[in-house]
């Protein structure tokens, strides 16, 4: 299978590494992701400058350092390059991209990307705040996980009307209770910009906190999954209407006519 892999914590991240090496054995791997780290920018495009592609020959597998964002990088890696992805995976981010995180995920953004382009994809995050007691980060386990869905479910991951978010405890495979299909749970960003004085202007810098989790013992959620030791796999649409808000303002339509 031809997969394209990018992430938004930079080209040289291990997550990336972890998946070139699970991966590129049994299928036909090509890494585009960002020459620095870009977490948090979303969904952003470079629209006003160029983008620049740059070779990277002493990797595995044919890769490029891309001065774009996530989107931008799944945008050229599709399109510019000679074939057409047959599957997107965006990770193996550090850090989970839980509930209201996918929001603010470059990681999410360029699964995102790729279902809009119509192509398979799958973002995929280690959940490596839940730290392992001795500091340790399990990139292969999220990678064998990834591997798995492949293996066993890309028929279903293949519908380019949705993707899916994957994220895998911090622990070793053996550890891993399984793979649950969940929803997306709540937890709302916790933290405070901190402003400082400088020649003249104010700069503010975030001042983050621990977010606070309302789904932690609801298995059904991803959180919850995710904190009862199974890797969570959560369908996420692409179409964001609110069909009983469409139902609403028909009624109010139907008044002022």
């Amino acid at each position: 299978m031809r997969i394209l892999i990018t992430n938004d914590d930079g080209i040289d991240s291990p997550g990336i590494g972890a998946l070139v090496d699970v991966l590129a054995g049994e299928h036909a791997v090509v890494v585009v992701a960002p020459s620095g780290n870009r977490s948090g920018v979303s969904h952003a495009i470079t629209a006003h400058e160029a983008i620049t592609m740059e070779r990277r020959h002493d990797a595995a597998v044919l890769s490029y350092a891309c001065s774009g964002t996530p989107a931008d990088c799944v945008f050229l890696g599709s399109t510019e390059l000679s074939s057409r992805p047959q599957l997107v995976i965006s990770g193996i981010n550090h850090g989970p991209n839980l509930a209201d995180d996918v929001n603010y995920s470059g990681t999410v953004a360029g699964a995102v990307e790729a279902s809009l382009l119509g192509i398979p994809a799958l973002a995929v995050s280690l959940a490596s705040d839940h730290e392992d007691p001795l500091g340790r980060r399990y990139w292969e386990s999220a990678a064998q996980i990834v591997d798995r869905c492949i293996e066993q479910a890309f028929e279903r991951l293949r519908d380019a009307t949705h993707y899916w978010n994957l994220n895998v405890p911090n622990r070793p495979l053996e550890r891993i209770v399984g793979i649950a299909v969940t929803r997306l749970g709540r937890k709302r960003i916790c933290g405070r910009m901190v402003g400082q004085e400088h020649d003249g202007a104010t700069q503010y810098y975030r001042a983050w906190e621990s977010p606070f989790e309302t789904d932690r013992d609801t298995l059904g959620t991803d959180i919850g999954a995710v904190h009862a030791g199974y890797a969570s796999l959560t369908p996420l649409l692409l179409d964001r209407t609110a069909e009983s808000g469409l139902e609403t303002f028909s009624e109010l339509t139907a008044r002022s006519g």
